[in-house]
C-alpha cells in the first residue's frame, strides 16, 4: 500500500491523532479504518436506491418526486430541531 500526503489545519490533525490514540490506533491506522466505514455519494445513492426498491416490494409505497422532496424536508426540519425537546 502506497502512502499519501493530506495538508489539513493542524488543529484538525491533533484531534484526530487524539482520537485515534484514544482508540489505540496510529493517526494512519485510524484514517484508514476511517474510510472503510464511509461511503462515497454514489455508493450512498446506490443504497439508497436499493432502499426505495426494497419498500416498493414490500409495501407497494413508491412516493413521487413531490411527495419526495416534501418527506425531505420534513426530515430536515426534524433534524433542524434541539435534540432535548
Amino acid at each position: 500500500m502506497s502512502d499519501a500526503n493530506v495538508r489539513m489545519p493542524e488543529e484538525a490533525k491533533e484531534r484526530l491523532a487524539a482520537i485515534a490514540a484514544g482508540e489505540g490506533l496510529s493517526l494512519r491506522a485510524y484514517l484508514a479504518r476511517l474510510a472503510d466505514t464511509l461511503l462515497t455519494p454514489q455508493e450512498r445513492a446506490e443504497q439508497a436506491e436499493q432502499a426505495r426498491a426494497a419498500l416498493h416490494r414490500w409495501t407497494g409505497y413508491a412516493p413521487g418526486p413531490d411527495e419526495q422532496q416534501a418527506l425531505d424536508e420534513e426530515l430536515d426540519r426534524r433534524m433542524a430541531r434541539p435534540a432535548g425537546r
